[in-house]
């Protein structure tokens, strides 16, 4: 079964990127890329301040800009490839390569979605990995949370978003959270099965 791996927007200029994308693309056929949305959604966000438009609008740019971020990842790594659907999603796998996920398509005008800033590539990632029956879910985050916390603590933290114990609750799945520099913990991840000892799952 594949898993879903979200890669934090704050990793845009990190000098881990390079190792985790190395990684990722090694993966291909396995893996389901979310890209988070970095400076292009930051810019979303002081946009929104400055101008005052609505969350919707906020919205529909936020996803556009986690579209950027992933094709910025596909134009590192020719094994990564944007995917737009599910079709497009599994065709990448098909081909032993790894899709990584650009939302809009999928994601607009979905009623179990709220157009909000409660939502974030965290939600979506999640989301995602429900729809997709994969395996688990990993986020890499340029910090780590405190060992043992479940969802609502997670988002207590400010590690993920507030919709995210909502979304782990109607779609549950292993959770675990990668620190920017734990590329070797996260291949040894992506070798074990859900559940497994060594695993350190979140929630």
């Amino acid at each position: 079964m594949i898993r879903v791996i979200k890669l934090g927007g704050s990793l845009h200029d990190a000098p881990q990127l390079a190792a985790w994308l190395g990684l990722l693309g090694e993966g291909g056929g396995q893996v389901v890329l979310v890209p988070g949305g970095g400076p292009f959604a930051d810019q979303v966000r002081a946009a929104q301040q400055r101008l005052g438009f609505d969350d919707a609008t906020a919205h529909h740019m936020a996803l556009l800009a986690m579209e950027q971020y992933g094709l910025l990842l596909c134009g590192l790594d020719a094994r990564l490839r944007p995917a737009a659907s599910r079709e497009d999603i599994h065709a990448a796998l098909a081909g032993a390569a790894t899709p990584v996920w650009l939302p809009s398509r999928l994601c607009l005008a979905q009623p179990d979605i709220p157009a909000s800033w409660a939502v974030t590539s965290d939600s979506l990632a999640l989301w995602l990995a429900g729809h997709l029956g994969a395996a688990a879910l990993g986020l890499v985050k340029s910090r780590l949370p405190e060992p043992g916390l479940d969802a609502p603590g997670l988002a207590r933290a400010g590690l993920v978003d507030e919709a995210f114990p909502a979304f782990m609750a109607r779609w549950p799945m292993p959770l675990r959270v990668f620190g920017r520099e734990d590329v070797a913990g996260c291949r040894t991840w992506l070798g074990e099965g859900p559940g497994k000892p060594g695993s350190r799952q979140a929630g």
